[in-house]
């Protein structure tokens, strides 16, 4: 399907891997220029080449730390014309209030939720001022599946969501969108890393770690594509009547009892 995306442009945060990457693919492949961020320059040339191979579409990459401070506004005054920001990067730690020390807790949320913020804070003003423009949010099914053991992720989401939502709800008014994504557990090397460990821990086997997802919707994780299709249907004018609103991809996850 033609999302009628050609010539826009897009910047995508924690786009060298996983569901970033996904995402600038899927967008590259409808025609949109990309910016891509993230910490690592070889991970973003690596992500370009793999880009170009199946795109022709222009890619420049940001070496950029989001959890500095003002590095948003750099971005931003690089950036003006984004027509479609992707706020993807960042991980909060799993553990009870006991096991994530406060350094943690706030190197966490210095990366995914003030960093989050921050982007938006400074694209939204850029998209206001020519009435054009939409935002996505990646967030995370934590923060609807509230856990004690993932307190801070939990909390950290539900305030993106929140945050998300307040944005989005005035944001037609200057002629902008403001959407989330929250992903359930997904298919990435970093996922399939820690159930490989956990295998190795409980099975005594890391080759085991496709068991572990037995108990998960459909007997298995989402897979970085599944996440990546929504994201650009979202952007898109098809979705031009969507904002201030947040779509779970959880197979039904956070409305199910127990995982087992």
């Amino acid at each position: 399907m033609d999302m009628k995306l050609a010539g826009r442009s897009a910047l995508i945060t924690g786009a060298s891997k996983g569901i970033g990457l996904s995402i600038a693919t899927m967008l590259a492949a409808e025609g949109c220029d990309l910016h891509l961020v993230a910490r690592t320059a070889s991970d973003l040339d690596a992500a370009r080449e793999r880009i170009r191979s199946g795109a022709g579409t222009k890619v420049r990459l940001h070496v950029a730390d989001l959890a500095r401070q003002g590095v948003a506004a750099e971005l931003a005054q690089r950036c003006p014309e984004v027509d479609i920001l992707v706020n993807n990067a960042g991980s909060i730690p799993r553990g009870s209030i006991e096991e994530v020390d406060e350094k943690r807790w706030r190197d966490a949320w210095d990366l995914k939720v003030f960093g989050y913020i921050n982007m938006c804070r400074e694209f939204f003003a850029l998209m206001k001022a020519r009435r054009s423009g939409v935002i996505v949010n990646i967030l995370g099914n934590g923060g609807e599946r509230l856990d004690a053991g993932y307190i801070a992720g939990a909390a950290g989401n539900a305030a993106l969501m929140a945050f998300t939502r307040a944005l989005g709800g005035n944001s037609a008014d200057v002629g902008v969108r403001v959407v989330g994504v929250n992903p359930g557990p997904v298919a990435t090397d970093r996922l399939i890393g820690l159930m490989r460990k956990e295998a190795a821990s409980r099975l005594g086997d890391a080759e085991r770690w496709r068991e572990l997802a037995r108990g998960f919707p459909f007997g298995r994780a989402a897979t970085v594509e599944e996440i990546a299709a929504t994201v650009v249907l979202l952007a898109s004018d098809l979705s031009s009547y969507t904002t201030g609103t947040i779509v779970t991809i959880d197979g039904g996850m956070v409305n199910r009892g127990s995982l087992i």
